[in-house]
């Protein structure tokens, strides 16, 4: 059970710095000048990467060893329930990303570097939440 306790933690990790980071390439993306095409592709090319090659494989591999956890060992309680719905709203969380992605891809964003700033800050709670309800089970 440690290995895949140890390996459903690598993979969130993995997940987590790519919920960090691709709203912040979000950020700089929207303060980029329209005329800077070079930036602006140097942008679409990293944040593809990133949500491609690091935030899903990470967000798979989190999910899929925290399911093989709970339904392989039976670890159940009241503070699981509230956990699943933290990792559905990362989920969702997520695929918004991807969807933002895609609006930068085709230069269609409408949203200002403001709003991705607030759009930065909603992993931390969702990363308290999760880590709180894990190990503390306050209920």
């Amino acid at each position: 059970m440690l290995w895949i306790k140890t390996l459903h933690l690598v993979f969130m990790v993995t997940w987590f710095a790519g919920l960090f980071y691709l709203p912040r390439l979000f950020v700089y993306h929207a303060m980029a000048e329209p005329d800077d095409r070079t930036g602006i592709e140097r942008f679409k090319v990293m944040e593809r990467k990133l949500y491609y090659g690091i935030m899903t494989p990470g967000a798979i591999l989190t999910v899929a060893f925290g399911t093989w956890l709970w339904l392989g060992y039976g670890i159940t309680g009241g503070w699981l329930h509230a956990k699943l719905a933290v990792v559905a709203a990362l989920v969702v969380y997520h695929l918004w990303c991807g969807r933002l992605l895609d609006g930068f891809k085709h230069d269609r964003n409408t949203k200002s570097h403001v709003w991705f700033r607030w759009f930065n800050e909603a992993p931390v709670l969702f990363l308290f939440a999760a880590v709180i309800l894990a190990v503390v089970k306050p209920f």
